[in-house]
Formats: C-alpha cells, sequence, structure tokens
C-alpha cells in the first residue's frame, strides 16, 4: 500500500474492490454473429451440427458482429483473450489492438485421408495471422507468445493428424476442448455413444478409429507433452483420475497444465456445471471463459463469476477473481503484463463494486476505470 501523500496527484475514490482487468481465457470471436441461433440444451453432438450449418452468413455480417462482440469484452472489463481461429475473418479487428490475443489456430479432421488438407489450411491460417499481426517466430516451427497450432477436441482430430500438428507443440502455448460431455469418454472407452450418430450425420466414415479403454484425456494428454502451457477447455466429465495423470504429466515434462471452467456455456449447451470443487481439491490451475455468443448470452467474466458463486458460494471472491485474472495472464504466458498489480505492468484497472460482505450478488458490477 502507498501512502496517499505519495500517491501523487489526481486522487480518486471508490467504493468497491479494485481488480486488474479480466482474461477471458477462451472464446471463439468468430462465431459472434450466432448469438440467439442455436437453443440451448441441445447436448454437444447436436450442437456441433448446427454450428457447421450456421457458417454460411455474409462476411460484412460476421464482421459486424465480431466487431461488436469485442466491442462488449472491453466494456465487460477483458483485456486480454485466448481466441479460437479456424478462419482469418478475426484479423480485421485484432489489427486494431484494442485487445490483446492470444490466436489459438485450431485443427480438425476425424477423416484420416483429409488430415493434410486440413493440416495445410491450418498453416495457411497461421501465416495470415503471422504476416498480419507482424508475428515474429522464435524458430521454425514454435510460435511466438501470442499464435499456436492447436487440436479442436480428442473426438475431432485423427491420429494421422495428431502427427502433422505435434511438432508445432513445442514450447507453445496450446489448447483443446476436453470432456465436455459424457460422449466423449464413451467414444474412447468402448467406441459407442452420440458421437457415432454424429458422424453418420456428417458422412464421416469412423472405422479406422480403435477405442484405448480409458477416458478422453487420459487418450490425448500425452500427445501434447512438449507444450509449455496447457489449456483444457470445459472439463465437465474430469474425473480425479484425469487430474491426477494431468498432474503427474505436468511435473515430470516441466509443463503448466490449466483448466479453463465455462461455465454459462456449459449450462446452456449441456445443462451441466462443470467439478469446480473437485478440482479445486486437486490443486487444478484454474482460469475463466466465456465460450462464444453461439453457446453464451454474453461474453462477460464477471456473468462467469457470478454463475460459479451461485452453484458454489462458499468459493472465496478472491479466489475467483484470481482464476480471472492472474491465472488467466499466466496461461496465456502473458502475465509479464497483465494478470496481477506489479510494476512494470499495465494491466488495467477495474472496480468491482455492489458486494454483500465481499461476496458477489446479482447486482454486481464492474467499471473500467483504466
Amino acid at each position: 500500500l502507498v501512502a496517499e501523500e505519495n500517491a501523487g496527484g489526481d486522487i480518486q475514490h471508490h467504493q468497491g474492490i479494485l481488480s486488474p482487468g479480466f482474461i477471458n481465457a477462451h472464446c471463439h470471436l468468430e462465431l459472434s454473429h450466432m448469438k440467439g441461433l442455436i437453443p440451448e440444451h441441445t447436448g454437444l453432438p447436436e450442437f456441433i451440427l448446427k454450428i457447421v450449418n450456421e457458417r454460411h452468413h455474409s462476411e460484412d455480417i460476421i464482421l459486424q458482429a465480431i466487431a461488436d462482440a469485442e466491442d462488449a469484452m472491453t466494456k465487460n472489463g477483458i483485456i486480454a483473450v485466448g481466441d479460437i481461429s479456424n478462419n482469418a475473418l478475426t484479423l480485421k479487428q485484432k489489427q486494431l489492438g484494442n485487445l490483446t490475443y492470444h490466436n489459438f489456430i485450431e485443427v480438425s479432421g476425424w477423416k484420416p485421408a483429409i488430415s493434410l488438407p486440413r493440416y495445410e489450411n491450418a498453416m495457411h491460417i497461421y501465416g495470415s495471422f503471422k504476416n498480419a499481426l507482424n508475428i515474429e517466430l522464435r524458430t521454425t516451427t514454435n510460435s511466438s507468445a501470442n499464435i499456436s497450432i492447436n487440436p479442436h477436441a480428442p473426438y475431432s482430430v485423427s491420429a494421422e493428424l495428431w502427427e502433422l500438428i505435434q511438432p508445432h507443440f513445442e514450447g507453445s502455448v496450446i489448447t483443446i476442448h476436453n470432456q465436455e460431455t459424457p460422449a466423449e469418454n464413451q467414444l474412447f472407452k468402448d467406441g459407442t455413444g452420440d458421437f457415432i450418430g454424429m458422424y453418420e450425420a456428417m458422412n464421416i466414415d469412423q472405422t479406422h478409429f480403435m477405442p484405448t479403454g480409458k477416458t478422453s484425456l487420459q487418450s490425448v494428454l500425452p500427445k501434447m507433452q512438449n507444450a509449455n502451457n496447457i489449456l483444457l477447455v470445459h472439463n465437465t466429465e474430469s474425473n480425479p483420475q484425469d487430474i491426477l495423470m494431468a498432474n503427474q504429466q505436468a511435473i515430470q515434462n516441466n509443463q503448466r497444465i490449466f483448466w479453463c471452467l465455462c461455465p454459462n456455456a456449459n449450462l446452456f449447451i449441456e445443462n451441466k456445471m462443470p467439478p469446480i470443487e473437485m478440482l479445486r481439491r486437486y490443486n487444478a490451475n484454474l482460469t475463466i471463459g466465456t465460450d462464444s455468443l453461439a453457446s453464451n448470452h454474453q461474453l462477460s467474466i464477471l456473468s462467469e463469476l457470478k454463475t460459479i458463486h451461485q452453484h458454489f458460494p462458499e468459493i472465496p471472491l478472491e479466489e475467483l477473481l484470481r482464476w480471472a485474472t492472474y491465472n488467466g495472464a499466466k496461461a496465456l504466458n502473458i502475465d509479464d503484463r497483465f494478470g496481477s498489480f506489479e510494476k512494470g505492468k499495465k494491466p488495467g484497472v477495474l472496480l468491482l463494486n455492489h458486494l454483500l460482505l465481499e461476496q458477489l450478488q446479482a447486482s454486481s458490477k464492474i467499471n473500467r476505470l483504466i
């Protein structure tokens, strides 16, 4: 703390709690035009089918929705974003420099035959981001702190595609959608479940896939052991064995593994909350994300924190804010600039007010001071 007489001029007095700017660790900005287009509680396989069918809108509509969504995030106190990109449509907005982004270039392809063209397309998008945002690469394979090649999810990346993208993980910050629905673990354990119907609806042959007898995370996490940071997103069906395995891999490989919570999206799609108490019990590094406007009514970290507080009121506000700020900055490898009030950083300043006994209320609000 600084004595008031040493604080300089233009001192302002506010009622509430000061927080660094929020870190939205998981977003799909490119899907912002889908707000209100997909009904709630469809379940993940049906939700994915609807996402595929709603990518046909005009570029003008998509670009305006992207701009509007970024403006909303800024007003909601978000200062940096881990953003999933399957195309380059967000580039124009990101070039304005309003927010800091880690650009997760996402790769998917369940058919072995399409692995190479899917990989080449992702590398083309990667190059577009690198050139447009003036990103300099550390080596020919490693990315700088704000762009990386990433697998979409265990159920959407073939073994052949994993082999193509794995060299890009070394030293990188990467992410993967993880255990969002029971069907994901079921697919890997015995080759059955709702994803089989999704593959059939998308005319995808999945006879090449051999179940592992393990959960999806236990099946694919070793493929990412060369990454520096791994951000696991959703985690609604993760179990203690998954967390213990991840903790052990992190120790063995000198990694940092983070578990991103997107509770409003989980309720929207599967009507289920992630196992937050279990994750806390096993000392998981937690962060907060909003997912997309296709699966959420707003891009607001405060709204996510309110939802968590509603279901887990015993979690201290200080801990929630740490997930939304410092942990998110560490996960995206930008904690040298954001996430905490320290000399040399410019983390933004938020005022959180309308609290009761230092607890969030439905009426709690944030004002962005800096």
